[in-house]
Parts: C-alpha cells; structure tokens; sequence
C-alpha cells in the first residue's frame, strides 16, 4: 500500500518523482505529494485525487525545480484522502519531511506525548507524528553530535523508529542537508536503485527500472542513508548490514501498457508466456516429474512431508485451493489452505513434518509474511511461491519457485494466479512422483501442461464475443459463480475479478451448495456463470443448472468444446478447449477474467485502479 519514490543526483528531479508515482499508482491512488529540497529549503507540493488531475495539475500551476526528493501516492490507513492528510508531512520546525508507507500502531501515544510539549498537528495522520518525532530526536542530536560515524539525520532517524511500534517504509529529507535522503523499512518494502552519479529510493522496482537496473533490496530495521555518489546502511537490530546490489529482471517496457487501452486487459493477453516462463526449465521428461532449483531440499526431506499447510491471500488463496486438490490427488498429501490474516493469530496444530507454503505475487503481503515467520518461528520448513525476485517472503523462505510473470501492474490479479497455479502443478507432480504417483501419468500431465499456452491463445482469440457477452449482462446488479471439485475456486475467483473491478455484487459457490441457502436469491435479473467442463462430476453439475433454470435464472455456461448437450440448457456458451481435470482451472480462469474486466469498462469503471483497492498489502 502507498508508493514512494526518492531521487538525489544531478538532474533535475520534479519530472522523474512525478513518473516514478504514476508507475507506482497501483499502490494507492487517493491522494499525492512531492517534497523538492533546493536552495528555498522545503518546497511541497500535494494535492488529493489521482496524480494526473491533482499532483500533475498542481507542479503545472506552481513549478519547482531541485536535484532531490521524495515523492509519495497514498493509499489511506490513518484519516481520509484530503489535502491536509497527503504526504509528505512536515516535523514541527518545518524543516524535515517524511513520506510513508505503513501504520504506526502507537501514533496516539506518541501524539499525545508530542502535544503535551507544544506540538501542533495539521493532519489526521500517523505519518505526522513520526515526523515530529524524527524532529525532536535531530534537535538533541544537533545539540550532541554523535560519534557513531551516521549522519545526523539518519541517526535522528534511528532514535525516532526505535520509539515506534509498528510497519514503515520511509524517506526522509531535511533542509539543514541538501543532497542526502535518509530511509529506512519494517514490513514495507524499500529498495534502492543505483546509478551513476544519482541514486533512488523506491517502494516498487518498476517505479526505478527506467535510469537503473541495479537495486539493493533493504531488510527489516535498515537505515539507509543516499547521496548522489555513495550510499551507507546501517541496522537498527544489528553492528553490521549488508547490501547486495542484484539485477532488476525485467525491462521498463515490460511495466508498460503498450497497445493495451488497460494494463490488466494486456496482463490477460500475457498468460501464454506467463504459463511458458513459469514452465521453462522445470519439465523433467526423463522422469516424468518437474525439477526445480530453488527449494533447498533434498528428495528425501520432500518425501518426509506429511502434510501441506499453504498460507495465502485474496487471489493467492484461490491458486492454494486449487493447490490443495492437486496436493491431494497427485501425492496423497493433506492439505489446507488457510486465509494468512487468521493463521497469523491462531495456534494450529501442526505436527513437524508440515511443509508450509506461502504464496504470494508481489512477495510482501503483510499477512502472508507474518504466517510465513510464524511457520519458521515453530520450526516448519517454510516454501514461497513468489513473482518478485528480492522482495521479503522471497528472501525468508527457506526456499521457492519464482514465477516469472514479470511486473503486475493491474490491481486485479490476473496473470499471477495463473503462474501459481502452474508452479502448483508442478511441485504437486514432483511430490507424487517422489511417492506414489506414475510415471505414465507424470507424462501424461506434463504433454498437457505444454499444450496451454496455445490453447490459451485459443481462448483470447474468442475475446470479442466475450466482450459482447459482457455487455448483454453488464446491467446485472448480482452475479453467482458455480463450479465443483478443481472448478470451485476457479467460481471463487471469477466472482472475486468481477467485484473487483465493476463493484457488482458477486459470491463464488461451490455449484452443489447452491439448494443449501443461496438459491433463495436467484431470479430473472441475476445471472449465474457456471464452469462445467466435461468432467467426472459433469451430470452432477448438469443438475444444478437445471436447479438455476427452474428459477428462471439467466446462465452463462464455461464449457469444454464439442459439448452439444450444455448448449440446450442455458442462455450463453463460452468454450474452452479439453484437457485434464486437474489442468481445467488454467483455461476457465481466461473468460473469467475477460467478462470481468468487459462488464467493468462497459459500466465506466476505472479497471486498473478500482476503489479502495491497492496492489501490494503491506499493512494489516
């Protein structure tokens, strides 16, 4: 949640802080700030709204020029989007400026100690109260030098957070030091991007990856503080940190929208190499298994396993249930996906042999984080399904599979959860190859994973008809998503896409479930969307449409090609080309997806930046 960006260098920086926010808007879009430091001091500009309209607008009407500052797009924790409540925020003296990602939990106490002292605030925020803080602890320092070697500011820095219970991802400038940004992270991400004479701090790699493509990701408690020439971390829990500049792995072109009118329709159209690149290098045909590089254990202590406990969230939780299944028949494994949010709070029974797997595309969802530490706290093996090369989950697992999807910009997942659900049927294969699972069935679903992409292709060819679909029900206020076995939470996540984005009502049902209570809603004006490949539980699921259609309730049917009998039954067909049961998940997520993101623009709906959402959950 929010972004951040810092630049210090050369050049002038107003033009680079503004585009590096409009890469990051995904994080949060409610309201938007920059802090210029040049030889006037402080110059803010912030305004609410969305960074063209406000922002954008504001640095039109009153320019301001400096080779350093921070910028912030905010996603709101701690008062409502306003003006006032915008970032960045100003310590009492008016001479350090904060921008902020995260929450801090004691913001009242602190508040309250600060005002008992004379302190006057002007916003609602928490992010205020840090930057008084950081602004008492510089008076004393200037009035004590310290002799720890750090800067001033960062040490002022340092005092302040060790007086703060709870999640940061900071920068920091102060008009007493022209030419150095200070920032520092707990449970938000922060990177720093290297360049020649220039450096920049950032919330996101894509906000950075057009001037540099080398970046040190911080950890937990580093203190950073950045010049043009030089950068210096230190650690607030540790005597030393260390900075390992790695290789951004995809290009800026690649964060572009391109041809696409919307990055989530482009990240749709992406999923044939999405599902290649999450395929690449891990068929094992000699075996009839896949193969992995990066899990960090032996066969033997995969075959130990007992059990699989996969933490998640949102749509990541919808690719653990498909997990789940595949966990379950491939390698008889039990298995349970749990929310993170809950798990991170409960004291499960988990015996030692549980494999817990977390699962995660942008690799800092705060929940799942939490679930994964409190896994390693009891001793379990911890895996991660992660997309972002360097982010924290990825870097505190034991080991993992990354994805390879490249940048997701679209807040509504779309071509993560199909690279998850790839790499699940992977690593579901391996652990049944290593148990019990056959060889001739281990080849039988790889033949078939390394037919999706082009039957994919397929699907996206049928695009226009989904979208004229779209547009016959775009008027509908509720929706029903249905399906049984692999195809539940596929309905899970067709419902979760079309709420997302159009904010109509939707609920995802397993189909049988249906004469348990929520038939009670179905009528003429609320369509159900049923995924009933021809599949073992085919008939079964026939006579649940039968149970819509005798409310009269309109039907849209995800149906395997070459079925007759289901075009009889219901209003509207899209088809999708055979393949195994287990693999069904792959193809019937595509129109899911497409219908979607069609009935949300046919109803004017802002796909890429729905409401109240944000991309990356990095506070609780």
């Amino acid at each position: 949640m929010c972004g951040i960006i810092g630049y210090v260098g050369r050049r002038s920086c107003p033009s680079i802080l503004l585009e590096g926010l409009r890469r990051l808007e995904y994080r949060g879009y409610d309201s938007a700030g920059i802090c210029i430091l040049n030889q006037a001091g402080l110059e803010i500009r912030k305004r609410v709204g969305r960074i063209d309209a406000g922002l954008g607008r504001l640095c039109t009407e009153r320019p301001v020029d400096g080779s350093t500052g921070v910028a912030h797009t905010r996603w709101a924790t701690h008062g409502p989007p306003s003006d006032e409540n915008s970032h960045p925020h100003l310590d009492q003296s008016g001479r350090i400026a904060v921008v902020h990602n995260g929450v801090i939990e004691n913001y009242q106490k602190l508040r309250d100690r600060l005002a008992a002292g004379g302190h006057q605030f002007h916003s609602e925020t928490d992010t205020e109260v840090l930057a008084h803080l950081i602004g008492v602890h510089y008076d004393i320092i200037c009035r004590q030098p310290s002799a720890d070697g750090l800067h001033p500011l960062a040490t002022a820095v340092m005092a302040a957070l060790r007086e703060v219970i709870g999640t940061y991802g900071i920068g920091v400038v102060c008009r007493d030091h022209p030419g150095v940004i200070v920032g520092a992270r707990r449970g938000s991400p922060l990177i720093v991007g290297v360049g020649e004479h220039e450096n920049f701090l950032a919330s996101d790699a894509s906000a950075i990856v057009a001037h540099t493509q080398q970046a040190v990701y911080l950890n937990d408690y580093d203190v950073i503080t950045l010049t043009a020439e030089d950068f210096k971390i230190a650690n607030l829990g540790s005597d030393t940190a260390q900075a390992q500049i790695q290789q951004i792995e995809f290009s800026a072109d690649a964060a572009e929208k391109g041809a696409f009118p919307h990055y989530m329709l482009k990240e749709i159209f992406e999923q044939p190499r999405t599902i290649e690149n999450a395929l690449r290098g891990r068929i094992d045909r000699e075996e009839a298994s896949a193969k992995f590089g990066g899990l960090n254990m032996s066969l033997a202590e995969l075959r130990a396993i007992d059990k699989v406990v996969i933490v998640a969230c949102g749509t990541s939780w919808h690719a653990g249930l498909v997990g789940e299944y595949l966990f379950e028949e491939f390698a008889h494994l039990p298995t349970e996906v749990e929310y993170a949010s809950e798990f991170r709070y409960r004291n499960a029974p988990l015996d030692k042999h549980t494999l817990a797997l977390a699962i995660t595309q942008s690799g800092e969802t705060a929940d799942t984080l939490a679930g994964l530490r409190e896994s390693r706290r009891r001793g379990h093996k911890v895996l991660a399904l992660c997309n972002v090369v360097g982010s924290t989950i990825a870097r505190e697992a034991d080991g993992g599979i990354y994805l390879h999807a490249g940048p997701e910009i679209g807040v509504a997942s779309t071509k993560a959860f199909t690279a998850q659900v790839t790499a699940l049927v992977l690593l579901a294969l391996l652990m049944g190859r290593i148990r019990m699972l056959s060889a001739q069935r281990g080849s039988q679903i790889l033949r078939a994973l390394e037919a999706l992409p082009g039957q994919v292709e397929s699907i996206l060819a049928k695009n226009e008809a989904i979208r004229q679909l779209a547009l016959k029900y775009s008027k509908a206020e509720d929706f029903f998503f249905l399906g049984r076995q692999y195809n539940f939470p596929v309905a899970l996540e067709g419902a979760l896409k079309l709420k997302e984005i159009s904010y109509i009502h939707a609920e995802g049902y397993p189909a049988a479930e249906m004469k348990h209570g929520p038939i009670a809603m179905i009528d003429e004006r609320t369509p159900s969307v049923f995924v009933i490949p021809q599949d073992g539980l085919y008939e079964k699921t026939l006579a649940n449409v039968a149970e819509i259609q005798a409310r009269k309730g309109p039907i849209i049917a995800i149906a395997t090609e070459g079925d007759q009998e289901i075009a009889k039954k219901v209003e509207d067909v899209i088809r999708i080309p055979p393949t195994l049961e287990c693999l069904v998940p792959l193809l019937a997520v595509v129109p899911l997806q497409l219908l979607a993101y069609h009935i949300a623009v046919a109803r004017g709906c802002d796909v890429d930046k729905p409401r109240n959402l944000a991309k990356s959950v990095t506070v609780e």
